[in-house]
């Protein structure tokens, strides 16, 4: 007779196959959804649920489970009916963003169930951003003092112009200090008493338009004011285009420890514009092909390898869409990190110890956190040279025990280990649980 403790671990893993095939056939469900709404097709067809009982049915080996398994297809395809309901939903919501010009431009849909959202990938999209955003009510723009002024004026202005006519539309722009060290309780505590002293209701909205630090604090306080209002993000920067800005972490730092205080909340629309990039520095270009460099290893062998064999400049939009599709993906078969998401921490534990400990920027970070997360080195040396190549430091001079304490501080830590993701080669990764013993020792192979 089986040990219960073998049959669970036999479940556990029949479970994680079972949610592997449910994303599959989600992501064939909203192609049908798409194909329904161009053809003016409906929703619910008796014909069909009917053929897939039937045939799910005589397939079925164990015949005493057949009145199981029809209920099991039942609520499958009620679930199935529901997402095909959200998804026509939010197509109604993008008919006059599809009046725009679309040259060039690319929209990827996030598929959360009743949390979707777009991303719209497009050059020169910001100047368009009232036909791509909700605008016509209040709306607070929350940016920094390094975003470039033509930018948040790009923002504002269409956030005045929507709201011309309506005694309830009113735009107001909030500027807090650019850097990390801004990403804390009491700028939060400034949103939203600006929040509360112009009135700001349910209804209304936050804009973010800055990087990552600004999507950030902008979407938690968007998350707690009044239990969530609606919430946008215009990122301007690499690393937040490609990162921060898909899948809906919000959060603020405490104490030294990076995003321990947040909340899972998705935004309402992201907007990409590629040719705001145009205004970024070297260095912080570098580090949103850090991110990219990231899901491209542990995702992506093709798009790896297109990074690090082209030998004249990348097509960015391209690279941008790319990464993109690979995080949603992601994001969709594990929206609050309980599984497979954690595979977007590659690079982040060490990282996240460095960052804490440094004065370097959060993409140096997750670069140098990288490396010793792979496993031979070959991959090492690969990697390390196209880090060389976007301009990306691979050394690394921090006391380690001051590095690997606050990394074992860092969320993602369980008991006396903190759960890593390793690399053997482009495209396959595996996580694995180090003690603060063997992070200390994997840290020591690569820096000192």
């Amino acid at each position: 007779m089986q040990d219960l403790k073998e049959i669970r671990k036999r479940i556990t893993t029949i479970d994680e196959n079972l949610a592997k095939l449910f994303c599959d056939r989600m992501d064939l469900v909203a192609q049908v959804a798409d194909y329904k709404k161009r053809q003016g097709l409906p929703i619910y067809d008796p014909k069909r649920e009917t053929a897939v009982i039937e045939n799910g049915i005589a397939k079925l080996q164990n015949t005493a489970l057949r009145s199981y398994y029809s209920n099991y297809l039942k609520s499958v395809m009620e679930i199935s009916k529901e997402y095909q309901t959200d998804i026509i939903k939010a197509f109604d919501c993008k008919e006059k963003v599809n009046d725009c010009d679309e040259k060039n431009s690319m929209t990827i849909q996030v598929h959360l169930g009743k949390e979707s959202y777009d991303i719209f990938i497009e050059e020169g999209a910001i100047e368009k951003a009232g036909a791509y955003f909700n605008l016509n009510r209040k709306v607070l723009v929350v940016t920094d003092s390094g975003v470039p002024k033509k930018y948040i004026d790009k923002i504002f202005g269409a956030c005045l112009s929507c709201g011309e006519g309506d005694d309830d539309a009113k735009a107001v722009k909030l500027i807090i200090p650019e850097g990390e060290n801004s990403k804390n309780l009491d700028n939060f505590k400034v949103i939203c008493e600006k929040l509360m002293d112009e009135g700001f209701t349910r209804k209304d909205c936050i804009v973010a338009v800055g990087g990552g630090m600004v999507g950030d604090l902008a979407g938690f306080a968007a998350a707690c004011y009044m239990r969530g209002i609606d919430f946008y993000n215009v990122p301007t920067t690499l690393l937040s285009q490609v990162d921060s800005s898909v899948g809906g972490k919000t959060a603020v730092n405490l104490c030294g420890l990076k995003n321990i205080i947040g909340a899972f909340y998705q935004p309402k629309a992201v907007l990409i514009d590629p040719l705001v990039l145009n205004t970024l520095s070297d260095r912080q270009f570098a580090c949103g092909m850090a991110e990219i460099i990231k899901i491209a290893l542990t995702s992506d062998a093709e798009l790896f390898s297109y990074i690090e064999k082209e030998s004249a400049s990348i097509d960015i939009e391209k690279v941008i869409c790319r990464a993109v599709e690979l995080k949603k993906k992601i994001v969709e078969s594990d929206e609050r990190e309980a599984g497979h998401r954690r595979v977007l921490n590659f690079g982040h534990t060490i990282g996240h110890g460095i960052e804490s400990v440094s004065n370097l920027l959060h993409g140096e970070c997750v670069a140098l956190g990288m490396i010793p997360m792979c496993e031979n080195e070959r991959l090492r040396a690969r990697l390390t040279a196209v880090l060389d190549k976007y301009g990306l430091s691979t050394s690394c001079y921090e006391a380690a025990d001051e590095v690997i304490k606050a990394a074992m501080h860092d969320k993602k830590s369980e008991g006396n280990g903190v759960v890593t993701v390793r690399v053997k080669e482009p495209g396959n990764f595996e996580m694995t649980k180090l003690s603060k013993e063997e992070l200390l020792k994997a840290y020591l192979e690569v820096f000192i």
